[in-house]
């Protein structure tokens, strides 16, 4: 007895298990190729990584002021040969320039002027043919070799910087390459206006592609913890209250599958985002096309069809797989039981299968109540005392 209840609860269990779930599908976006294609779809694994809590700022370059010098004459003519210009790398004690002399001579003495230091020609104020004067300055040359870039962080969070403190420096001009900075000092003064105060950090300029005046974008690293599960800031999507990501399916045959997935976030930086959960370490989650995914809908291909051609059967609208019952129900509408009354049997077969297996049990357990436990004998009923067999009439 106990066997068949056992059986009949995990049957009924097993049709509600494959009952459709509206969520699946409604969060499932299946594309095709080209669809992938035109939006850019991009993913990354979710990794744990050392979690740093940053403080955004933004800056600019500016050369080292200890590293210029200028060019310049001693006497006064008139510049004559220019062998420099704005750009031209030069250095110490090379001739740049040659001066005629006001001095009188016939010709008149022809004076070189050389460089004092190495660098980049920043400046040129005269140019072939004119007068230079001693307190004038011809050229501007600066050693770019090492530059300092200059954040302007709000006074709130200048009291978590100390020197030493590393940045991340990114240069929308040289997008190719990352800096990393170390902070030397902070400036002289607070500006009132924007309620920031300068912090001047030191930054390795090897190749030269660092020019001052460029803009700067600082995250600057005042914590550290390690193992934090986190994804790009791209791939969180939604709004304060309801944050998700976009996770490609795991199943390799559903190819261009990704599912809505609710997460809870920590702490953000300006790159990464922490996942308290609702993923897993080495799930796929999208970062660019993140966004037009939200708005994709069901995409391109609904769920059914999608598992349909990967996995080779077919199956519920919601992505489960056919129970017993529903393939039966499949093969006899192929016979026109279904498609006479045009439609398929789907949601209302699972409700007639529990509706069957439910009847089924009551009825064995009324079976039962009526059964050996109340009289009844092996070959038959036994006899009611209420009510006796009448005995055979007298002939």
């Amino acid at each position: 007895m106990k066997r068949i209840l056992l059986f009949l609860f995990c049957s009924v269990r097993l049709i509600a298990e494959e009952a459709i779930d509206p969520k699946r599908a409604a969060n499932t976006v299946i594309l095709d190729e080209v669809r992938v294609q035109n939006l850019g779809i991009e993913t990354v694994e979710a990794e744990e990584t050392d979690f740093e809590e940053t403080v955004f700022a933004l800056g600019r370059v500016e050369a080292i002021p200890a590293r210029r010098s200028g060019v310049s004459s001693r006497a006064a003519g008139r510049i004559v040969e220019l062998n420099a210009t704005v750009g031209d790398t030069v250095e110490a004690g090379v001739e740049v320039a040659k001066l005629e002399s006001r001095q009188p001579g016939s010709p008149p003495p022809i004076i070189p002027i050389k460089t004092t230091g190495r660098g980049i020609v920043t400046k040129s104020n005269v140019a072939l043919g004119e007068p230079l004067e001693p307190e004038q300055t011809l050229m501007e040359i600066t050693d770019l070799n090492e530059v300092h870039v200059i954040a302007r962080v709000p006074e709130h969070q200048a009291g978590r910087l100390k020197p030493g403190t590393v940045a991340h420096i990114k240069l929308p001009a040289v997008p190719e390459e990352k800096f990393d900075g170390e902070l030397l000092r902070f400036g002289t003064e607070a500006d009132r206006a924007s309620g920031t105060v300068d912090a001047i950090f030191k930054l390795p300029n090897p190749n030269l592609t660092i020019r001052p005046g460029m803009l700067a974008e600082f995250s600057i690293v005042v914590g550290m913890r390690e193992g934090i599960l986190s994804v790009p800031r791209a791939a969180l999507q939604g709004d304060a209250a309801n944050r998700y990501v976009f996770v490609k399916d795991s199943d390799p045959r559903m190819k261009f599958a990704y599912i809505k997935s609710p997460v809870v976030i920590g702490q953000m930086n300006t790159t990464l985002v922490e996942i308290v959960s609702g993923i897993l370490v080495a799930d796929e989650v999208v970062t660019r096309g993140a966004y037009s995914l939200a708005f994709a809908g069901g995409g391109s291909v609904s769920l059914k069809e999608a598992l349909d051609a990967a996995h080779g059967h077919e199956h519920n609208e919601d992505g489960s797989e056919l129970t017993a019952a529903q393939k039966a129900a499949k093969e006899a509408a192929k016979g026109g039981g279904s498609e006479a009354h045009g439609h398929e049997e789907g949601g209302g077969m699972i409700w007639k299968v529990s509706t069957g297996v439910l009847a089924a049990l009551l009825a064995f357990t009324t079976l039962k109540k009526r059964g050996p436990g109340d009289g009844e004998k092996p070959g038959g009923k036994s006899p009611s005392k209420s009510n006796p067999e009448p005995k055979p009439e007298a002939v």
